[in-house]
């Protein structure tokens, strides 16, 4: 008690400290309107005195005050959602000023428009608008990250920080360096991101995006302007993905400059190493965006080293002011030597030890994307968006269980190659009616896919030598799978007055998936040797058309406070790893089923004044024969292994809550250079096997969903002076449906709780930046995942304390 007295005194002798400073400065009001075309309602529409943390909101009219501004010269900005920005110099010399501005359309007004002044009012975090880059989100949950006003460890894709502030997200952490991203979001596995629908400015960047949904490439975080996340219902718009879509902007040139240099250097612990450089600007009707990443590293643990190289170029020519074309290209490579996973005992005597020293992973990955914009009229516009991909994955070791060593026998290799093409066209159209706008998006997709997959003998070698001992009759499965996906979707947005409005939709899917190819099915003695030997052929060929429906609502009833709510039908086909693959800590049913079931979400946000914004979600979330997997015991050898199936139907529900503070302008609402932002972000999930007369299920909780995941955050800066201290408590959860505590071969367990603190810092001088960071700041020794194969199998564990830092320069 007597410590939160002093806490009060020296908070109130601060504000009282801080508010006599400002006694003796004069003060203005500035009062104005923002006047747009054809007296259009203003939507969004922000002010700010640029370099300052003065802005507030415009009311729909345009109408906007400014309040206690001290004397002086500013540059004032105005901006309001699809109309161009404008800057005026302002001299504040008396008590009441007044200030106009006239904002013009854009020549495609749907595109993202980012400014300065909205960056500093999200702290770091916003949402979507309700018709944004021809999407509707109104009356969903959506969050967007907003990287320039985030202070973290950005050049190891550091996800505990960049999404720190997005709720109910479990992270899987595997590597060092980010090169795959792994979450989940409400109770679903965050195995390299399946669970989402993942894209790159719109388009889809994933293995297959309907039969292998797996990201093996991760954009990097220095190259993007923001990472935008729609939950639940975003599959009415993106396809068949119960945890909804995720989807990375890039940045884009410099408007203002033919040429902008911007060049990264980072160092780090066991030997990492980055460098990042970007080149963009606009020439005539051109805006360009090119960048070449190079990272290495050793690893935490011995036998981690990597090496990856990635290559974007991104051209945006505005041929006419109707029309916008824009081309795409992206190349990653990177090779990693994978340590092996850990027993339970292992990881308790060293967390840092490594029994595999013969394991390798290859990635190479292209993607190529045409996008055409082309806008009718201010209600009409018409969006084409193109992308193929050729990529490959091959894996290299020594599968068997951790406990049993490695004889230096013939490693295992799986070779993946994937070669996709889709087209999505997106007409948008807002239109008035019973004296309100509407608005209506209607859209096609058509995608079509083929997946190669090999598994057989590799060198019996230490080196990354990816070539099969028998190419032409590999010893384990040897697949191809075709795929054809049509889809048709329309959403409408009906506004029945200026605070409800009601957003129905409809989805219609044909799928189409075949497998064609053969598997050898092998019985093995405790010492490796082959007892039985049987090559079983397979022609698989499903197809199903089936339509989804949903709906959104949403009220505002004040202009900073919203009330929204929205139930969507679901559906997600098996995925070609549920088809064929070969491991001994793995087995798969042969009957096993897509995925059927919906989610709905019931929430408020809201904000007020600019120092205090929040967001509480209840979701609820239905599986009809989830697939997921339970441990069972071979009847030969007696070894545990994990069986995948539809292990029952399943609930997830639980309640998100996000809110953050700008402590000092709460205080003190004059201060122009200090901030101090806090933020709290909880969640609490209960996910359980429902329906179900296998007692060994029934009411057991569903695996990877830790019931409380806390994280907590606080950012103090002044000028170009930043630091962040943030800290994460993850509840102790299960690996499998059985919810196993334990097993000898650690591919079934418990993840342990575990909490993990960091710190980042930056300081910028003119066209310099320094960076630095400390991970794992406490040096806390867990684990994230069990893995039945790659990079396993047994427990990853997660990297330890680490130090790093970066040198930026911008011209």
């Amino acid at each position: 008690m007597t410590s939160n007295f002093y806490k009060k005194i020296v908070l109130l002798l601060f504000s009282s400290y801080v508010s006599s400073l400002s006694i003796f400065a004069q003060k203005a009001q500035i009062t104005g309107k923002i006047i747009v075309p054809e007296n259009e309602k203003v939507e969004q529409g922000i002010i700010a005195l640029k370099g300052t943390n003065f802005q507030t909101l415009a009311d729909e009219k345009g109408n906007f005050t400014l309040k206690n501004i001290p004397f002086g010269n500013y540059t004032i900005i105005a901006f309001c959602l699809g109309k161009q920005t404008q800057e005026q110099s302002l001299v504040v010399d008396k008590p009441f000023v007044t200030i106009d501005f006239s904002l013009q359309n854009f020549a495609n007004e749907l595109e993202a428009v980012t400014i300065q002044a909205e960056r500093e009012r999200t702290f770091g975090l916003t949402h979507l608008q309700a018709v944004e880059n021809f999407g509707i989100y109104e009356g969903r949950k959506t969050e967007v990250i907003v990287l320039e006003d985030i202070t973290a460890n950005l050049a190891t894709n550091n996800a505990r920080q960049v999404y720190s502030r997005i709720t109910g997200l479990n992270i899987w952490e595997s590597d060092q360096a980010g090169l795959q991203l792994g979450i989940g979001g409400r109770g679903l596995s965050p195995n390299r991101t399946s669970n989402f629908n993942v894209r790159q400015n719109g388009y889809d960047i994933s293995a297959d995006a309907l039969g292998y949904p797996e990201s093996y490439y991760t954009p990097p975080v220095e190259a993007l302007e923001r990472i935008e996340i729609v939950r639940g219902a975003a599959s009415l718009q993106y396809g068949t993905q119960f945890g909804g879509m995720l989807n990375f902007n890039f940045k884009k040139g410099e408007k203002d400059k033919k040429i902008s240099l911007t060049s990264r250097q980072t160092v780090g612990s066991w030997g990492f190493f980055s460098t990042f450089n970007s080149l963009g600007g606009t020439v005539g009707k051109l805006n360009y965006y090119v960048y070449y990443q190079y990272k290495t590293g050793a690893g935490y643990r011995p036998n981690s080293g990597f090496q990856y190289h990635n290559a974007y170029a991104s051209l945006h020519y505005q041929a006419t002011q109707k029309l916008n074309i824009n081309i795409d290209v992206t190349k990653m490579t990177y090779l990693a030597q994978q340590p092996g996973g850990l027993t339970d005992r292992q990881f308790q005597e060293n967390p840092r030890q490594s029994n595999r020293e013969r394991n390798w992973f290859s990635v190479d990955w292209n993607l190529l994307a045409l996008n055409f914009t082309y806008k009718f009229n201010d209600q009409t516009q018409l969006n084409w968006r193109n992308f193929g991909l050729l990529a490959q994955r091959q894996a290299l070791g020594n599968l068997e269980r951790i406990n049993v060593a490695d004889f230096g026998r013939e490693r295992t290799l799986i070779a993946g190659r994937f070669q996709n093409f889709g087209s999505e066209i997106r007409l948008l159209h807002k239109y008035p009616a019973q004296n309100q706008k509407h608005t209506l998006l209607i859209g096609s997709r058509f995608y079509r896919g083929t997946t190669t997959a090999k598994q057989g003998f590799g060198s019996a070698g230490r080196d990354a030598d990816f070539r099969f001992l028998n190419p032409n009759n590999v010893e384990d499965s040897d697949y191809v799978f075709p795929n054809e996906n049509y889809a048709l979707f329309a959403e409408n947005i009906f506004n029945l007055n200026e605070k409800l409005s009601i957003t129905p939709g409809i989805r219609f899917e044909n799928i189409r998936t075949f497998a064609q190819g053969f598997y050898n099915r092998y019985v093995k003695d405790a010492a490796g040797n082959i007892i039985v030997s049987n090559q079983i052929q397979e022609s698989l060929n499903r197809k199903r058309s089936f339509v989804i429906l949903g709906v959104g609502t949403s009220y505002k009833p004040f202009e900073k406070l919203e009330f929204y709510a929205n139930i969507s039908q679901n559906y997600r086909a098996i995925n070609f790893s549920d088809l064929r693959i070969n491991n001994p800590n793995l087995r798969v049913d042969a009957n096993i089923q897509d995925e059927k079931g919906y989610t709905a979400d019931l929430g408020i946000r809201g904000k007020q004044e600019d120092f205090f914004t929040y967001e509480v979600t209840f979701f609820y979330l239905k599986y009809l024969g989830k697939i997921g997997q339970v441990l069972k015991t071979d009847s030969i050898l007696f070894n545990d292994y994990r069986f995948r199936t539809n292990v029952s139907n399943a609930r997830n529900l639980g309640i998100e809550a996000f809110a953050e503070w700008n402590i000092l302008k709460m205080l003190n609402p004059s201060q122009q250079f200090w901030q101090w932002n806090m933020f709290v972000n909880f969640a609490w999930i209960d996910a359980r096997y429902v329906g179900t007369q296998d007692n060994a299920i029934r009411n057991k909780k569903v695996e990877m969903v830790p019931p409380t995941n806390l994280k907590i955050g606080n950012t103090l800066k002044y000028k170009n002076v930043g630091l962040n201290v943030q800290y994460i408590q993850i509840q102790e959860h299960f690996s499998d449906a059985s919810n196993t505590r334990r097993t000898a071969s650690a591919i079934e367990g418990i993840i342990p709780s575990y909490h993990v603190a960091d710190i980042s810092f930056f300081y910028r001088y003119k066209f310099l930046t320094w960076e630095c960071s400390i991970n794992n700041l406490l040096n806390e020794q867990y684990f994230t995942r069990r893995a039945e194969g790659y990079p396993g199998p047994g427990i990853i564990p997660a990297d330890g304390r680490g130090f790093y830092t970066t040198l930026q320069v911008k011209f």
